[in-house]
């Protein structure tokens, strides 16, 4: 009778969940997403669709769909699937847990899947304290996490389990998924008389940044607060989509002209030393959902193309930028690329990096030219008669040309020498501005031109 009553109960809380919840897919054909990790013939599906898990490490965005697989597990195993929430549990209810385990592997023979959401919630000691139960597999560990597992996990666990990463899913899925939800009469919105406009969903989308979970939250307070029209139906379009998820609608479509409009007044607006049009696009570019990421990957090249030499720090400045929105996220992630940005703005610009076109112009209208044999290997590797041939060859080549010289032996650790294949004369690629650090290394190089001309003609 007691579970009649809890089978009743289950029934209606779930009857009262929210639409993400009810719309939690509970096979892998339902699954909407991740095909890099749980498509057709992927290593993740089969082992699920053959009981064959071993422990993983699912690490994903929120809504991505971590929580929905260890659903999809619990249904697709024989074996006991246990809970815990690294929020609310601890090392007690770890170690209830873990006796059970034991209890039922000894009296049964059954094992059991254990699923930890938030496991990087846990401490070292509280993750420490579950490696001797994944190690002799009294438990199979499914670890969800939004942080960085190596990062936020202890190594040995790590060791023992397989990093899954989900991705965000894309506006396309997202779309999918609120379709879905409208369609389905039983868990979603399918007996509502429901109009989803083309225009709303993919702004629900857009503004979900992958977050399935958003999505459909906004969805399902959309249609459960908007009156029915003349006809009868409840009509979400975008002004109601902006409502129901609390934010204004931004012309950019991510694939299209605006993204690459947006991102060019961007960098334009960086290199042109403009910090609140930098600051403008870039806020523009998050406010409608664009990944940090490349954001954070166009600063990386601007540090190098537009700066350079100017203030080579620029490109140190975004690395430290980019490994701390790993570690933190968002929010707060803001700050990293505010930080990074308002940098790049306010550095001096240098664009000498780019040197390297004219070398690779060079290299596809002329070719590479033979390397003097002073400059080349020792070959120490070569035996018998090749390295008799070769010891023959630089013996020659010292006499023409002289031996190398080793430039730590000289004052200053330079010594005039030439470093270009025989015959060609210095290009003049790099040509150093004088600018922020760059004007140091033009009075260097200019001072060593000197210092090489004046013994040329001494000589």
């Amino acid at each position: 009778m007691s579970d009649l009553f809890e089978y009743a109960r289950g029934q209606r809380q779930h009857s009262y969940a929210p639409l993400a919840v009810r719309m939690r897919p509970t096979t892998l054909d339902e699954f909407v997403g991740q095909s890099h990790i749980i498509g057709p013939g992927r290593l993740l599906r089969r082992a699920i669709e053959a009981d064959q898990l071993t422990s993983i490490i699912l690490w994903g965005p929120p809504g991505s769909g971590k929580t929905t697989l260890a659903n999809i597990i619990a249904n697709n195993t024989k074996r006991h699937f246990s809970r815990l929430n690294a929020v609310t549990s601890g090392v007690k209810e770890l170690r209830e847990l873990i006796a059970a385990a034991q209890d039922r592997m000894g009296m049964y023979g059954q094992g059991t899947v254990l699923f930890i959401d938030e496991i990087h919630r846990w401490n070292r000691a509280q993750q420490d304290g579950l490696l001797p139960y994944v190690e002799d597999g009294t438990v199979v560990l499914v670890g969800s996490t939004t942080e960085n597992p190596f990062f936020s996990l202890v190594n040995p666990l790590l060791s023992r389990s397989r990093v899954f990463q989900l991705v965000p899913l894309t506006d396309d899925e997202v779309i999918e998924i609120l379709h879905r939800a409208l369609e389905d009469p039983k868990r979603g919105l399918g007996n509502m008389p429901i109009r989803l406009t083309d225009e709303a969903a993919r702004h629900l989308a857009q503004v979900a940044q992958g977050d399935a979970r958003s999505a459909l939250n906004a969805l399902e307070l959309a249609a459960r607060t908007t009156p029915p029209g003349p006809g009868g139906a409840i009509l979400i379009d975008l002004d109601v989509a902006q409502e129901s998820i609390q934010r204004r609608a931004v012309r950019y479509n991510r694939g299209g002209d605006e993204h690459y409009d947006t991102v060019s007044a961007f960098i334009k607006s960086v290199r042109g030393s403009d910090v609140d049009a930098a600051l403008y696009w870039m806020a523009k570019m998050l406010h409608a959902g664009e990944d940090p990421r490349f954001i954070l990957r166009r600063m990386y090249i601007l540090a190098s193309e537009d700066i350079g030499m100017a203030d080579p720090n620029a490109l140190v400045v975004v690395s430290a930028a980019a490994n701390a929105f790993e570690w933190v996220g968002m929010p707060e992630g803001h700050y990293f690329l505010s930080h990074a940005c308002i940098y790049l703005a306010t550095a001096p610009k240098s664009n000498s990096a780019g040197a390297i076109w004219k070398a690779l112009d060079h290299m596809e209208k002329v070719g590479p030219g033979p390397v003097p044999f002073y400059l080349r290997d020792k070959s120490d590797t070569l035996y018998g008669e090749a390295r008799a041939n070769y010891q023959q060859a630089m013996e020659s080549a010292v006499g023409e040309l002289g031996e190398y010289q080793y430039p730590h032996d000289f004052p200053g650790g330079w010594v005039a020498q030439r470093y270009l294949p025989e015959g060609m004369e210095p290009p003049g690629w790099y040509q150093p501005k004088d600018i922020g650090y760059e004007r140091e290394v033009a009075a260097r190089l200019a001072a060593l031109k000197s210092q090489a001309e004046g013994e040329e003609s001494a000589s």
